[in-house]
């Protein structure tokens, strides 16, 4: 019986092209800045550290750093310290109002729906804890924070990972069995089935379910079963 879901962001509640087109240049354009301007703040020097550290840097000067985490963000990059750093930017967005977290439309509703019917709601992004509180907060569709029970990141364990998952459902006090797990991306979603829990994948149009996939297929929230 499932207890608990466990969601994506982008591609699955989210566009991705909001996270490509807008969160990722406004963090590329204000990195710098930012850097220099909170280089002191221990948060800030911690993520720094651990990307020269990731990097294989032993010693590097702020630009150099500046261009590793640029670089980073071109190739999308699923690197813990750069989400880190780019959730802090994106704070500052958020807070000025320059923009809003995009959510499909079916998604506030069936979001609402499932907590009432008593289900605990979970989100696992690549994307910092902080950053994903923050997007849910300040949504298109107001603050949906309120709806999901806690976040994941990739600190717990890569999202490809099988034992990422099974951290995860200890972690919320649940059997994976009880989890069903939605992303738009099959190799999680093969990652969460090894582990246990329920999949669904989310095609998305243009995208289309594929011909006898290994995981059920929908095309949106709403054609989410729980049974």
């Amino acid at each position: 019986m499932i207890r608990a879901i466990l969601t994506d962001i982008e591609g699955t509640t989210s566009s991705i092209r909001f996270v490509k087109d807008v969160l990722f240049p406004y963090a590329r354009k204000r990195l710098p800045a930012f850097i220099e301007t909170h280089a002191d703040r221990p948060a800030v020097q911690h993520w720094l550290h651990e990307a020269a550290k990731e990097a294989g840097l032993v010693a590097a000067s702020r630009a150099e750093l500046i261009a590793l985490l640029q670089r980073w963000i071109d190739e999308d990059r699923k690197a813990t310290s750069l989400k880190a750093l780019q959730g802090m930017i994106w704070e500052e967005g958020y807070r000025n109002g320059e923009f809003r977290a995009h959510v499909y439309a079916e998604v506030p509703a069936k979001l609402r729906e499932w907590k009432q019917r008593g289900l605990a709601l979970y989100v696992f992004s690549s994307g910092s804890v902080p950053a994903q509180r923050l997007f849910f907060r300040h949504s298109e569709a107001g603050d949906l924070g309120e709806l999901f029970d806690g976040y994941f990141d990739t600190e717990i364990g890569a999202k490809r990972e099988v034992e990422s998952y099974r951290r995860i459902a200890a972690a919320i006090g649940r059997r994976v069995g009880d989890i069903l797990f939605l992303s738009d991306v099959v190799e999680e979603l093969d990652a969460a089935a090894t582990a246990g829990m329920h999949t669904t994948l989310l095609a998305r149009p243009p995208a289309t379910c594929p011909a006898n996939g290994a995981h059920r297929c929908v095309a949106d929230f709403n054609g989410v079963a729980l049974e």
